[in-house]
């Protein structure tokens, strides 16, 4: 009897990342997916990052992940978004080469030899006395594992719905996993609905390219890997995105066969994504506005095939062609793909650790959608860290987990463990309390220690990164002790700060200082003079947060048992009780963060186990 060490279930974003953390950690994987072809596809947006996205693909990247070098090397338009802004809340984002995108992941696990690719509908769980040991299959029955990781995206009792038509898949044209839905249900794990959309894809041969506003992305493209070479990503090829705007016209059509949509019928029960509704909640929510704006998006260099972004509806096939032709640009537009609404199972994510292993069976982790998560990034950061922890758990070693003050994927675990989700869940940069510290352009010195000790990363990796901020660290060392010169009449009256101080001052960076200067000249690679910049603009706000996280970590510190019956301790809320005993959470911090939970209850907890312990 074969026994692999990990069995991922899925071969979307989450289930990549598991099987290659896995891999890059020396186990045997078995990665079951109901169709090779579809490993890595982007079922919806052809895009990769955006706002506190792109910092969770670079976070990614740091721990080992594959996204980050993958959508530089398949990317066809590169932004850095929120420039105006402060560097907390900039964001790297591209658009894909979807089929690229996927090709390139499929070809990378192939290349594996430690993991295997099986098509296979998994139906059932195979469980011992509260231990995965296993999974059944529809086609070639029973695989054996140490552990399984569950990343079955929308497939869990997926229904799609165009109008009241209602199609039983994952994704149009794909079955659903109702088997394994149901069994889920059937072994008491708390299972819930919800509900996403994608928009329809034109033809762009249809498109009136000249009345469009075009959008061009960056001359100097920002790279998502901290492995790629920026001169690389400068040839790859680029096409531009088109912006539109539905109107009145638009509106009234959609207003006036609302009650076509799924969502309006009655016939969806899941709650779907507050911060990305389709275009008749749009219209319905906002009567206000007599306009939404509409991103056109290429979905590659060798198709004509264009994303409508901002317009996911689940109206009816001919309501989708009536509104679309009366947008500026789409009079003409040819429907290549219909716009869709999809249902799905969703696990509620409380019964999890921070490992993203199930506190109730040993062994079994879940990653992704399952969890009630929205976006490819969100999916790829957990399976990248229940891949890992997996891996680590057969082979006896420490578990690899990340903090609220570590990374935006940790806020995101935290989030769902502690709180849970009735929508799909997305990240924003506003989610995190210390968001100043988890930067896009510092994920690599925020995470490679922890990386590097887990197994993630390469040697190379580590001395690398180790060395760039030893440098970093000496050459902050050296500009808080080298005196500013100078002799233009416009600056001499900053004369004798130091340069550290300069740097300070909103107007000033290391390039101009060193025009300005007598004898100054920085030691090191402009690569790197960002993040200097960052540290020492920023260096009050990032002194305050990181007192702020000495506090939070005290608290994180006070680690509570996970198998203990709150009803013991005298003076908690019966509301406390039911909570505690329902999340049960790891530490006093964890306990804090869950609804309901009262700083008076914190207090007694606080006291109850610093003197029974």
């Amino acid at each position: 009897m074969k026994i692999y060490d990990v069995i991922v279930v899925g071969g979307g974003h989450a289930g990549i990342e598991a099987a290659l953390a896995a891999h890059r950690l020396n186990r045997k994987v078995l990665l079951l997916t109901m169709n090779p072809d579809k490993i890595g596809e982007m079922s919806c947006n052809p895009s990769i990052g955006g706002l506190a996205k792109g910092q969770i693909v670079r976070e990614i990247d740091a721990l080992g992940g594959e996204m980050g070098i993958n959508i530089d090397k398949t990317g066809i338009q590169f932004r850095l978004l929120n420039t105006r802004k402060g560097p907390a809340v900039q964001s790297p984002r591209a658009q894909a080469d979807k089929k690229a995108y996927s090709q390139r992941l499929r070809t990378i696990l192939e290349s594996k030899r430690n993991i295997e690719i099986t098509m296979e509908l998994v139906t059932e769980l195979i469980i011992n006395q509260d231990e995965i040991k296993g999974v059944k299959g529809l086609y070639n029955g029973n695989y054996f594992g140490k552990t399984v990781i569950l990343t079955p995206g929308t497939f869990l009792k997926g229904r799609l719905h165009i109008g009241k038509k209602v199609f039983s898949g994952g994704r149009l044209s794909e079955q659903s996993a109702d088997s394994l839905g149901k069994y889920l249900k059937s072994i008491g794990l708390p299972v819930k609905r919800l509900k996403t959309g994608t928009p329809a894809r034109i033809d762009g041969n249809t498109i009136n390219f000249s009345v469009l506003e075009k959008q061009m992305g960056d001359k100097n493209p920002t790279s998502f890997s901290f492995k790629t070479n920026p001169k690389d990503l400068k040839k790859r090829p680029q096409k531009p995105c088109y912006k539109t705007y539905t109107n009145e016209k638009t509106h009234e059509i959609i207003n006036k066969n609302i009650s076509l949509s799924a969502i309006h019928a009655g016939n969806i029960v899941g709650i779907g994504p507050r911060y990305c509704p389709s275009i008749e909640d749009k219209v319905e929510k906002f009567p206000e506005k007599n306009r939404h704006q509409i991103f056109i998006e290429p979905e590659g260099l060798y198709t004509n095939e264009y994303y409508l972004n901002g317009i996911s509806t689940s109206l009816p096939v001919e309501i989708q062609h009536k509104f679309l032709h009366t947008i500026k640009g789409l009079e003409d537009a040819k429907i290549v793909r219909y716009a869709y609404a999809v249902e799905y199972d969703y696990v509620q994510p409380y019964i999890l650790k921070e490992t993203l292993e199930s506190k109730e069976i040993k062994n079994l982790f879940h990653a992704g959608q399952i969890n009630g998560t929205s976006g490819y990034e969100e999916a790829a950061g957990q399976g990248l860290i229940a891949g890992a922890n997996a891996a680590l758990k057969t082979r006896g070693e420490p578990q690899i987990t990340l903090g609220r003050d570590e990374a935006y994927i940790g806020v995101l675990i935290d989030d769902l463990i502690t709180k849970g989700t009735k929508e799909p869940y997305r990240m924003f940069t506003s989610r995190a309390e210390y968001r100043l510290l988890l930067r896009a352009d510092n994920a690599d010195e925020r995470l490679f220690q922890k990386a590097y000790k887990a197994g993630l990363i390469t040697d190379s990796f580590y001395e690398k990164t180790k060395n760039k901020y030893n440098s970093v660290s000496k050459e902050i060392k050296k500009y808080r002790e080298t005196r500013f010169y100078t002799d233009s009449k416009n600056f001499n009256r900053f004369n004798g700060k130091t340069i550290y101080e300069m740097l300070k001052m909103p107007e000033m960076d290391i390039d101009k200082i060193e025009k300005l200067s007598r004898d100054f000249s920085p030691d090191i690679e402009k690569a790197f003079y960002r993040n200097i910049e960052i540290k020492a603009k920023y260096s009050g706000y990032i002194k305050k947060e990181l007192q702020k996280i000495k506090k939070f970590r005290k608290m994180e510190n006070k680690k509570l048992p996970i198998d203990f019956d709150y009803k013991k301790i005298d003076g908690l809320t019966n509301e406390a009780v039911e909570k505690l005993n329902k999340y049960k959470p790891s530490s006093i911090g964890q306990a804090s963060r869950i609804s309901g939970i009262t700083p008076a209850d914190i207090s007694v907890l606080i006291f109850y186990f610093e003197n029974n312990e």
